[in-house]
């Protein structure tokens, strides 16, 4: 069951406030504990709280920090997008959600209104924002003074756009002709019919006309009399300009009348007409120009038994008309009737228990790349370890080590002299305060001579002599590998400068393999668009054989399990099934078999072609028994010659990350680095190998 949904709309003044209301009741009636989320918020003045929001949460009686409830403002959002950090904005909004997620049963997020330019920008910005929360959408357009086919056409668009990226649960058309609703409804259905539910909500004026508060704050105006009926609904407006027995033949129910200021006849010929019994009740007054009735207008208006809300406007007649023409009604917290009128409209026109059905059954296979960073970093942040990176000098690990600290999400040694580490912080103007890291020099560590014998007895049989051990103790790798052992720390990350040969020649001297374990291995976590995928074994093993590539395999589904990805294992060749002959394909047609009858509850198919492991429709096409063609998680590649192109191509021309590599089998946790790493590499290989050093 997903934890959330995603509320999106593609246009303005869609009526999404009666999707995201009703769909609330309906929540709140299903689990006690929904919390309410707005990643980004209109731009607000002095501090006033967002309107939807404070709506929300005050009429539900929502239990939460208001400043939980969002992340940007629409100018903070544009900011960082220009500055180039968008990354930035959905990472910040993952960790907001995940901590509702984390308080609440469910979440009903609501996406921006649409009320400004940029409406392409905005429409992204929302899809990568339910894709990266990995949350189903409900789509709301809206169908005021659009004919049937224009707002099927505009629907369609919407809905394909989404589903390119994310899973559409329902789409809701608002504010549409009452005369319109059964054909529009079935030219829906015939032209999106893949299941998704389809609700078309007529347009309910009552909803559509603004309230004397709204009319207020659009005016900044100035209330004398009826503050107490603010919140009365106009549903007309005229103009009292001629004399009073004529304009008196204009009034309409709920209407508002709009006259200078000083035309006592109007004024008070409109307040009578609303007491009596001969004429439609009037909604308020509007005065214009600035002008303020007479002292005994004024008393005589006070001594009214019933006074409707009179509002004083700077403006003339001319402008404070065409501004309340314009308005765009909106609910919020105060106007009970609305809200009241939004949630019956809601029960009435939408599916209400197929809505919640489809809710509690839907699973995503959606899982981004942020996504997964989000769970690494959290997962580390959990039980705080300590990782050694014996390449101290080298700018791009003392970046990687800023950031570290910076998230507090290990502890970090660095090898070196710490005179000329502060030098290479200096010219590289890396902001690392090195009183919160430990730097170890070899020779001058009051482990060394401990490290030196400990080595000694452990390669003695090797014929290695206290003088070879004192050698090795001053390579950084042997040192960094040593204080893993001695238990000084939970595991290293090197190769940034070094060959991956001596990043793993101590490892395997005296880390050595766990138990049962006869080969170690390597994988890559891809994070590919929408999904995470586990590449092995791309740079340990050239060619393995049968017996070793299903020992990678089980390695490689084990790890993914461990981080979170179903495995699904893909044992790749160049032919599916039983079609191919030959060596190689023989090996992986064994290597599955071997896999098979260790973990017989394994998600394994081998051998299989590269299309038919990750395209659901080639899969299906070539191997339609099987629960792993088209949706393969874990690649297995049969040798590295293959793996490390392969890796390398996906990375390069897709632009998916590539973390690792990340080493498998070993007792402690040590990884390797790619010669052509970035800082960012660095970074996300020291969170995964704390993640290892805790399950051990």
């Amino acid at each position: 069951m997903s934890k959330g949904i995603y509320v999106a709309t593609i246009e303005p003044n869609s009526g999404k406030s009666v999707a995201v209301l009703g769909l609330m009741r309906m929540l709140l009636g299903k689990t006690a504990k929904v919390g309410y989320f707005r990643p980004i918020i209109e731009d607000t003045e002095n501090g006033e709280m967002d309107n939807h929001i404070n709506t929300v949460i005050s009429y539900f009686e929502i239990d939460i920090n208001y400043k939980k409830t969002f992340v940007y403002t629409r100018n903070e959002v544009l900011d960082l997008y220009n500055q180039g950090k968008s990354g930035d904005v959905i990472d910040e909004i993952i960790k907001k959600y995940k901590y509702l997620e984390e308080r609440f049963d469910f979440v009903l997020v609501e996406g921006t209104d649409f009320s400004h330019e940029n409406s392409s920008l905005e429409l992204d910005i929302n899809i990568l924002i339910s894709k990266n929360l990995g949350l189903p959408v409900i789509i709301v357009s809206q169908g005021d003074g659009k004919d049937v086919k224009e707002i099927v056409d505009n629907v369609q668009l919407a809905h394909d756009t989404f589903k390119e990226e994310v899973d559409v649960l329902s789409i809701m058309t608002n504010k549409v002709d009452p005369n319109h609703l059964p054909e529009l409804k079935t030219q829906l259905k015939n032209r999106i019919n893949n299941g998704t539910d389809i609700s078309v909500i007529p347009k309910i004026k009552s909803l559509a006309s603004p309230t004397l508060k709204e009319i207020l704050k659009m005016l900044d105006g100035t209330i004398l009399f009826g503050k107490d009926m603010i919140n009365n609904q106009i549903d007309n407006f005229s103009v009292g300009a001629m004399q009073l027995r004529n304009y008196l033949t204009h009034l309409k129910e709920n209407a508002l009348v709009i006259t200078p200021g000083d035309r006592a006849d109007i004024i008070l010929g409109a307040l009578q007409a609303n007491i009596s019994k001969n004429y439609p009740k009037i909604s308020g007054i509007i005065l214009t120009g600035g002008l303020i009735p007479e002292e005994p207008i004024l008393k005589l208006i006070e001594g009214l038994s019933s006074v409707v809300p009179i509002i004083s406007a700077k403006a003339g007649t001319f402008h404070v008309t065409n501004t309340i023409g314009k308005i765009k009604s909106k609910i919020y917290a105060e106007n009970i009737d609305k809200i009241t009128t939004s949630i019956a409209t809601f029960e009435k026109h939408v599916d209400t228990n197929k809505l919640s059905d489809d809710l509690i059954t839907f699973q995503s296979d959606i899982f981004t790349p942020r996504m997964f960073q989000y769970n690494l970093l959290q997962r580390a942040l959990k039980d705080k370890k300590h990782i050694v990176l014996p390449e101290g000098y080298d700018e791009r690990v003392l970046r990687a080590t800023a950031r570290l600290i910076d998230a507090h999400v290990v502890n970090i040694t660095l090898i070196g002299e710490e005179e000329k580490i502060k030098e290479r912080l200096e010219k590289f103007d890396i902001a690392l305060n090195i009183n919160e890291i430990n730097i170890v020099s070899p020779v001058k560590s009051p482990h060394f001579e401990d490290y030196v014998n400990t080595f000694y007895e452990l390669r003695k049989h090797k014929n290695v002599n206290l003088d070879m051990a004192k050698d090795a103790m001053t390579d950084v790798s042997y040192f960094a590998t040593m204080m893993i052992h001695k238990g000084h720390a939970d595991g290293m990350v090197s190769g940034a400068v070094h060959t991956t040969a001596h990043t793993l020649r101590p490892a395997l001297q005296f880390i050595k393999t766990k138990p049962g374990v006869n080969i170690v291995s390597s994988v890559f976590f891809m994070c590919l668009e929408d999904r995470v995928s586990i590449f092995g074994d791309c740079a340990i093993n050239p060619n393995p054989n049968a017996e070793q590539l299903a020992e990678i395999a089980i390695s490689s589904a084990k790890t993914a399990q461990n981080f979170g990805v179903e495995p699904k294992v893909a044992m790749l060749s160049y032919s599916s099934g039983a079609s191919g002959k030959g060596e190689d394909v023989d090996k992986v047609r064994k290597a599955t078999e071997i896999a098979k009858k260790q973990v017989p509850d394994l998600k394994i198919e081998g051998p299989i072609q590269y299309d038919a492991a990750v395209d659901m429709r080639i899969g299906k096409s070539k191997l339609p028994n099987s629960n792993v063609a088209g949706q393969a998680s874990v690649l297995i590649f049969p040798d590295l010659n293959t793996g490390n192109n392969t890796y390398k191509a996906v990375q390069r021309e897709t632009g998916a990350l590539a973390i690792g590599p990340m080493l498998q089998g070993l007792n402690k946790p040590v990884n390797d680095l790619s010669r052509g790493c970035t800082a960012d590499d660095i970074y996300s290989t020291v969170i995964i190998t704390a993640i290892q050093a805790q399950d051990l």
